[in-house]
């Protein structure tokens, strides 16, 4: 089951990345960024060997067009923005397209919901995610999402998008949590089984 929702996972980033890169209007932004990186970091999570990741990430990216190294680093600077400040702080960011908001923030912000602005629902999850990263994870994901719903509408988002676009990302999130607590069971269980079997060999004979 877990190989298939890694391969599921791969080819809606892949197929997503590619209309995106033939978008003449499209432009990466913080929001996209942060998105990106969480899809892909929440749907590989119990992907062995896990050393492998960062290459799989650059070869996701590079095979269409974006630079893998420019988006971990403004993914992981508008998330260390962020932190420590408060969902208000961030709204005001937001609605003024990062004018005032602390480092890549800032430049990420810029061109949202611009004239040339081309919505993808990775930035959906980037909301979430910054605001998640703002309240420390504390605040309720339900409540979280009515903000990021509010939010992403005062900076010119569709409403209807992001509820349907987050609404997918929470149960998607919840059926890979599942997957990968029964695949981590099934292989303790095998486990156990194995050293069970080993001591029994061990056992001397009457």
């Amino acid at each position: 089951m877990i190989p298939s929702l890694y391969r599921r996972t791969a080819d809606e980033l892949l197929v997503e990345l590619h209309l995106l890169s033939h978008q003449t209007q499209f432009k990466t932004n913080a929001l996209f960024a942060v998105g990106l990186r969480q899809v892909f970091t929440a749907f590989t999570k119990g992907y062995r060997p896990a050393d492998h990741l960062p290459q799989l990430f650059d070869a996701l990216c590079s095979c269409n067009g974006f630079n893998a190294e420019e988006l971990k680093s403004l993914a992981e600077g508008s998330e260390q923005a962020v932190s420590g400040h408060s969902v208000d702080e961030v709204q005001t960011w937001l609605q003024a397209k990062g004018d005032g908001a602390p480092g890549p923030l800032a430049t990420g912000l810029a061109d949202i919901a611009g004239e040339q602005f081309h919505y993808s629902r990775l930035m959906a999850v980037g909301l979430f995610s910054l605001l998640s990263s703002a309240q420390g994870d504390s605040q309720d994901p339900e409540e979280l999402c009515k903000t990021a719903h509010t939010i992403g509408e005062q900076i010119g988002l569709s409403r209807p998008r992001l509820e349907k676009d987050l609404s997918l990302y929470r149960n998607n999130l919840e059926k890979m949590a599942q997957a990968v607590e029964l695949m981590e069971e099934t292989l303790a269980s095998e486990r156990r089984k194995r050293e069970r079997q080993a001591s029994e060999n061990k056992q001397p004979q009457d």
